[in-house]
């Protein structure tokens, strides 16, 4: 495990983000700010279902050729001058990483946001070694002020409001006027600005993340909004690349592609503000660029997932559309998952990365609604696999006693069901006399989970079975 994890805390972080007043305010600016524009942007592109099926063929493809883009990507990116290291942990990375900014005599590293950065935990490796790292996109300075993660992977502060960020800019920003007007929004961006360009031109080393690597170019291609990522790969004499093995593409025309469909996901925008493609180091006809480049591509635990049921998890492209979307992430927000990668997408690829004995809680979260998989670019069913991590934890005996005897209880029934039929009406019959007129429990024995928040049902009518065999056989008359 390479960043402390919560994720077996899930019940308990879920409860204090539940009560949490503040947080549940900022929470309704991620329906606000995402579920209409996805879907007004999907809307005015009639094409968009078929974009959706052709970045999922994309991605299926290239996971299954995996190992010979990988070594075309390589040869490209040497063949531009820059280097390829290969990383197959979190310390392997780190430790790569560490090598390349002692070799550049860096002080000061400018980062772009990077969500793999996060989870092999690199800002709190390069501090503890001397060197000082820079969150340059806004949100993600913000929570680094705050030794946070993020709470979102593409509105890493989307949890905070305009007042906490203020005070963390005067407990931190000390070199400036106390009595600073910092009552707006946008005076605290005008602030950051001031502040990270100072650190831009300091800076010795610049690490970015990819959404992308193009195997037939060796180009390495970032979407941001701020113009942040651009400063971080073009100012500094060194840039690093920072990327996991899922993020190659065969093709200039397959990202092209993967951008109509990424932006319209996440943001509701055709595509994002800034796009940038990198090939290599700075070449001699070249106004600016760095004179090193290096991309670190990190495995930690991604070719174990490859041929499982879990692979199709791979095809992620980090738009956020799933969380967005999700009626859990919504109530309780992105650090009750516990680890890097909150959302319907963390509860299938935390315990790929870092096990189900430490992330079991995650795929129990979730209603199985299925807006997640509804509104995937990349069409990964992440309910299916969901199920097959549930499954992984009953076979571990990793669910509580009382849910496994539950079950083990309920298979004796549906084993017989001769016996299930009468068992059922009897036990409709009994709690449909007991619900009374109300209709509904406050109470029941073994279901205060449920009837703690909300009230129970009580059934009415028929069983399911005896209104089946009612209707077939009106249908057979």
């Amino acid at each position: 495990m390479t960043v402390h994890s919560t994720s077996p805390q899930f019940k308990q972080n879920a409860a204090r983000a539940l009560n949490d007043v503040q947080l549940q305010k900022a929470l309704g600016n991620v329906k606000q700010g995402f579920i209409d524009k996805r879907r007004m942007a999907a809307d005015k592109l009639p094409e968009f279902e078929a974009l959706r099926d052709a970045a999922r063929d994309i991605k299926n493809h290239t996971l299954e050729h995996l190992d010979l883009y990988l070594e075309a990507y390589e040869e490209k990116v040497k063949a531009s001058g820059g280097h390829v290291h290969f990383a197959r942990n979190a310390d392997e990375a780190r430790d790569i990483i560490l090598t390349i900014c002692r070799e550049a005599g860096a002080r000061t590293v400018t980062k772009g946001k990077s969500m793999i950065s996060e989870e092999i935990g690199i800002n709190h490796h390069l501090e503890a070694n001397g060197i000082r790292p820079v969150e340059t996109d806004l949100g993600e300075y913000i929570i680094q002020l705050r030794n946070e993660l993020p709470s979102h992977i593409i509105a890493p502060a989307v949890h905070l409001n305009a007042t906490q960020v203020e005070e963390d800019f005067r407990r931190v920003h000390t070199h400036l006027d106390a009595k600073r007007d910092l009552s707006e929004p946008v005076q605290l961006l005008t602030e950051a600005r001031a502040v990270l360009r100072e650190r831009f031109l300091a800076a010795d080393v610049g690490i970015t993340g990819a959404n992308f690597l193009v195997a037939e170019t060796g180009t390495s291609v970032i979407v941001t909004n701020e113009g942040n990522g651009d400063l971080t790969q073009i100012l500094p004499k060194t840039h690093i690349v920072l990327a996991s093995l899922e993020k190659l593409v065969p093709t200039l025309e397959d990202v092209s592609q993967l951008l109509r469909v990424l932006a319209r996901s996440a943001t509701g925008q055709e595509l994002s503000v800034y796009t940038t493609f990198s090939t290599g180091p700075r070449r001699s006809a070249d106004a600016d660029g760095p004179e090193n480049y290096h991309v670190v591509l990190i495995d930690n635990g991604r070719s174990s997932m490859l041929g499982t049921s879990f692979e199709e998890m791979l095809r992620c492209i980090r738009c956020g559309a799933c969380m967005n979307h999700c009626p859990v992430y919504h109530a309780v927000g992105g650090h009750a998952y516990g680890w890097v990668y909150p959302g319907p997408m963390g509860a299938v690829l935390t315990p790929s990365l870092i096990g189900v004995d430490q992330a079991g809680h995650l795929p129990n979260a979730s209603t199985f609604c299925g807006r997640c998989e509804s509104v995937c670019p990349v069409r990964i069913p992440l309910p299916k696999l969901m199920r097959h991590w549930r499954e992984r934890e009953f076979e571990r005996h990793l669910t509580p006693a009382t849910v496994r005897s539950g079950l083990k209880f309920w298979g004796f029934f549906a084993k017989r069901p001769a016996l299930y039929r009468v068992a059922t009406r009897v036990a409709m019959g009994a709690l449909a006399l007991a619900g009374g007129r109300r209709g509904r429990f406050t109470w029941l024995p073994m279901s205060k989970g449920w009837t703690k928040y909300r009230d129970f049902p009580a059934p009415q009518g028929e069983t399911f079975q005896q209104r089946w065999k009612r209707e077939r056989r009106g249908a057979s008359a």
